[in-house]
């Protein structure tokens, strides 16, 4: 028998509404995985067994009331990122400038994942406001990849993508401003879910950078992606990203951007042949695979990080100079050097934004969807990351969040044990069409389906 955690949000839905077990016993059987992996995994920073339960007795409440057909989370235990407000507990953001602040207000996601009768299991780690890899001057130690401890989860995410590769919960919610949901989804082989700008409300989440930061599920599989978003997406009559779950791919025109990572000197070629794979496999389900030409990605590159900079410094500036010693090392060094940029660089680099935005548009008004490469390698080791020093880690993920379109991530293989992943963009609001093609390849391989020796 399926253990309860393995299960589907679907699945393990429908036994909570056939009594197969209680919104109690799923809960417990989570807390019972956390306590016993959490301690490899540095996933979760903060859980309160008694407060768990608490929420799902009031589900269980709510299921023998009958209120489950219109409310597929009612008893599913959820994660959070720790940018995220609960009232009552402190919001860290992974770094000590933070110590004791404790929220006053839940997040709206919050109130939404409550009102949809979620039980939320914990917090999970990031790192430190989002900003940052891996360092070890932060409140609580990077998490670690469930496929090998010695390398990393891909930031800033990183709790969220522990979390569910390593099974102790099934969908955890994150922020991606650069790709920090879809980088350490792809390096611990599972689903996330860049949405449309927002699509999910950012209010009550600390903010890195306002124009760029995007609020997305990191998921087991592409249906529970598609479930969670559902219900915290914005406005409630807009297409499901579920409704297409299950449709047949033949006609759909998917453009393959290659050119962004075949060449590049820095990608893995077990990458190339994975993705090359990948679109393989989706013509073969009767997609038609065309190549297209993508705008230049160094570009994309050059321009966000000119705006998350200036963003994200005018976010500190003020904490900055009256406690610039609680930072670490490396988020100190990062929002510095903001300070550089003029309001005539910022002006230039919005105007870029736009003309780039509506370059991506023509691309997508020509294809139902592209695809390529998530990120151009499998997770780095914890021995590259060193003193503090910034490392660079080839991802094809942040135009996305210049332009604002979804983005996708499912698993396609690995490469030396470690997770590769295939991101799929498409036209603003189209979340279904991505997580159709997301669905129709997991249900034809195997990869969703392999997990980690724990």
């Amino acid at each position: 028998m399926t253990h309860p955690c393995d299960l589907s949000i679907a699945e393990a839905g429908q036994a909570l509404r056939n009594g197969r077990f209680t919104a109690v016993e799923l809960a417990q059987a989570y807390l019972d995985r956390i306590e016993q992996q959490n301690d490899r995994l540095y996933a979760f920073i903060d859980v309160d067994p008694e407060a768990v339960l608490n929420q799902a007795r009031l589900a269980d409440a709510r299921l023998a009331e009958g209120e489950c057909d219109h409310l597929p989370l009612l008893g599913i235990p959820i994660a959070l990122k720790d940018v995220f407000d609960v009232a009552g507990s402190v919001t860290s953001c992974g770094s000590h400038v933070q110590d004791g602040q404790t929220a006053t207000d839940d997040a709206v996601l919050v109130q939404r994942l409550q009102a949809a009768g979620a039980v939320l299991l914990g917090k999970v780690a990031t790192y430190e406001f989002a900003l940052t890899g891996p360092a070890f001057d932060q409140p609580n130690p990077p998490p670690r990849n469930p496929w090998n401890p010695d390398h990393i989860t891909g930031g800033s995410s990183s709790g969220s993508a522990a979390a569910v590769a390593g099974g102790l919960v099934r969908c955890a919610l994150g922020t991606d401003t650069g790709g920090s949901v879809r980088s350490p989804a792809s390096y611990c082989g599972i689903v996330g879910l860049k949405p449309t700008y927002e699509r999910l409300s950012r209010q009550g989440v600390f903010p890195l950078s306002d124009s760029l930061d995007h609020i997305g599920p990191l998921a087991a599989c592409v249906a529970d992606a598609a479930l969670c978003f559902d219900a915290f997406a914005e406005p409630a009559d807009a297409p499901a990203a579920s409704q297409l779950l299950g449709q047949s791919l033949a006609g759909l025109r998917l453009g393959y951007g290659r050119d962004w990572f075949a060449d590049d000197p820095a990608v893995d070629p077990q990458a190339v042949t994975a993705m090359d794979a990948a679109a393989s496999q989706l013509s073969l389900l009767e997609a038609r695979i065309e190549p297209v030409d993508l705008p230049d990605y160094d570009l994309f590159e050059a321009v966000g990080t000119v705006i998350l900079q200036a963003e994200a410094l005018a976010v500190h500036k003020k904490t900055l100079g009256t406690l610039p010693e609680r930072y670490g090392r490396a988020a100190l060094r990062n929002l510095i050097t903001g300070a550089v940029l003029s309001p005539e660089h910022l002006a230039a680099a919005r105007a870029m934004q736009q003309r780039l935005s509506d370059q991506m548009d023509e691309v997508l008004n020509r294809v139902d969807a592209l695809i390529t490469l998530t990120t151009l390698t499998p997770a780095p080791a914890f021995a590259a990351f060193t003193d503090g020093q910034p490392v660079w880690t080839p991802m094809r993920t942040f135009p996305f969040n210049l332009t604002g379109h979804p983005a996708l991530t499912v698993p396609i293989g690995f490469s030396n044990g470690l997770p590769l992943g295939m991101q799929i963009i498409g036209k603003r609001n189209d979340e279904a069409r991505l997580c159709q093609i997301g669905h129709a390849f997991e249900q034809s391989t195997d990869h969703s389906v392999v997990k980690p020796n724990l």
